[in-house]
């Protein structure tokens, strides 16, 4: 409670006795000083009311607590240090000591953690830009922010796509974001199509979604243009509105976005203002809901660097997996090449930890055909060199190193000294996604010490590989993910459906 409750409560306390005790009737029985001190109460001042209020106002901001009976001693001294004199305070303190124990305790409330959600198509292969653009982030907001990160497969069958390869690209692209750090015990892991809800809110919310609103849609134009416009589906159409209903559902407070799908974000922002205006407010509430905003309106949450990562060959195009050069990206399972192994064996403490890893060739190989040009010097941000900017940029995301250290370390680089230290960055930071380190033998006695530091270092990584052979596992993750999801998703549609008038079973 603040300074305007407690200016109130003294303000009633300069009236008739009668009216301060109707006060008195309201709090619980226990607090019988109230009656006893409303003759006290009511000699008491404007500007005495106003001063001890600013001193109340002054302790409710730094979120104290304290005990009427155990620091009487330190409210006194509080108010003195304040300029009141003593014998201004002392017959009125029982006022003060009332309004404590009629308050709560100013505890400051632990804040709910802010809601993101984002997902990937499970068409293709995860490829770097979805990686650094998107699921490395994922990585850091799991920690801060109650995350939901699905696979989108419903957007995944809006253009022309393999149903026989559906299901499996979907289980593959889970494996993948767990095999990048996505940690089930922190966020929820789950496909879209596993919660219904999403279709449900999507058709509510195209009743109240202009068309024009749609058409005006780039993504929508560039690849029904590519498409052909007699033969593209309602659903590329209608996808903003999927997206939004994948959004508002979960009431997010962010979404991670490149800067191509900003569009698509502002019209879900647009169409929540739409819909509270439309049925939320007084609205609902004269039809039994609780009033107020249906939706929370997203903010987008874009990274500084690496949100849109380019294509290997057009530095003016998103790396992409409907490209139809595989040379215009880096897919995360690239590595996975026969024609040349190599196998390191090394030893961390008395574990015979072994590592078999196949050699990069392909990744390398299309670092050092990507294109480049002419310029002697490398150099951030010149519109001129797209494909500069691109390639400095990944190196960034992948070295962990701030944009000023990499433009100091490259400035002096030609292009092919440049492409090896990439390619050295690249693998080093996509090896932990796609190889593991053997755990202790079990046929060996550790000593416990060495099994706690052993793990406590986490010298073994899960590899992706190993995730996807686990099919039960990985479908336990995404059951108890939806099962997560879809209390959220009841909860909201629930909301909907009777603020737009519908009758219930």
């Amino acid at each position: 409670m603040g300074r305007s409750v407690f200016s109130h409560f003294l303000n009633l306390s300069t009236s008739s006795p009668r009216l301060a005790s109707s006060l008195y009737s309201l709090s619980p029985p226990s607090l019988s000083l109230f009656s006893a001190s409303s003759s006290i109460l009511s000699r008491r001042t404007f500007s005495e009311t106003q001063k001890m209020s600013d001193v109340f106002d002054a302790d409710s901001r730094l979120g104290r607590s304290m005990d009427i009976e155990a620091s009487t001693s330190k409210e006194l001294s509080r108010f003195l240090s304040a300029g009141f004199s003593a014998d201004v305070i002392a017959p009125r303190f029982d006022a003060f000591a009332v309004f404590r124990c009629l308050s709560p305790p100013l505890t400051k409330l632990p804040r709910a953690p802010k809601r993101i959600v984002s997902g990937v198509q499970p068409t293709g292969s995860i490829h770097l830009g979805n990686y650094l653009g998107a699921i490395k982030n994922w990585i850091s907001l799991q920690n801060t922010y109650d995350t939901l990160f699905f696979i989108v497969d419903l957007h995944a069958i809006t253009l022309p796509y393999d149903a026989k390869t559906l299901s499996k690209a979907t289980r593959d692209t889970a494996a993948i974001y767990l095999a990048c750090g996505v940690d089930p015990s922190k966020a929820s892991v789950f496909v879209q199509s596993h919660v219904r809800a999403h279709v449900e809110l999507m058709w509510l919310l195209s009743s109240a979604t202009p068309v024009g609103w749609l058409n005006k849609m780039i993504q929508f134009k560039e690849k029904s243009r590519k498409t052909g416009d007699e033969n593209v589906g309602v659903a590329l159409l209608t996808y903003p509105v999927l997206m939004a209903s994948d959004i508002l559902l979960y009431q997010s407070d962010f979404v991670p976005v490149g800067e191509d799908q900003k569009q698509h974000l502002e019209l879900t922002r647009e169409l929540a203002e739409r819909v509270n205006y439309l049925y939320g407010g007084r609205k609902w509430k004269k039809l039994g809901g609780r009033g107020g905003a249906i939706f929370k309106v997203p903010e987008p949450l874009i990274p500084p660097a690496g949100a849109r990562v380019m294509s290997l060959v057009d530095g003016l195009s998103k790396m992409s997996k409907s490209a139809p050069s595989d040379q215009s990206r880096i897919n995360l399972l690239d590595p996975k090449d026969n024609h040349h192994h190599a196998r390191w064996v090394s030893s961390i403490l008395s574990f015979d930890i072994a590592v078999l890893s196949t050699g990069m060739k392909v990744i390398a190989y299309k670092i050092k055909r990507c294109k480049t040009d002419s310029f002697p010097s490398l150099e951030f941000d010149n519109p001129e060199r797209p494909e500069c900017n691109n390639l400095l940029s990944i190196y960034q995301l992948v070295s962990g190193r701030t944009k000023e250290e990499v433009a100091q370390e490259c400035q002096g680089l030609n292009w092919g000294t440049f492409k090896s230290v990439l390619t050295d960055a690249l693998i080093d930071h996509l090896h932990p996604i796609q190889f593991s380190l053997i755990a202790p033998s079990p046929d060996i006695a550790y000593s416990s010490s060495e099994i706690n530091l052993f793990y406590s270092r986490k010298q073994f990584f899960v590899r992706y590989d190993e995730i996807i052979s686990d099919v039960a596992y990985l479908d336990r993750i995404l059951a108890e993910g939806a099962a997560k999801a879809s209390e959220i998703a009841d909860s909201t549609l629930n909301n909907v459906y009777q603020a737009m008038g519908f009758l219930r079973r």
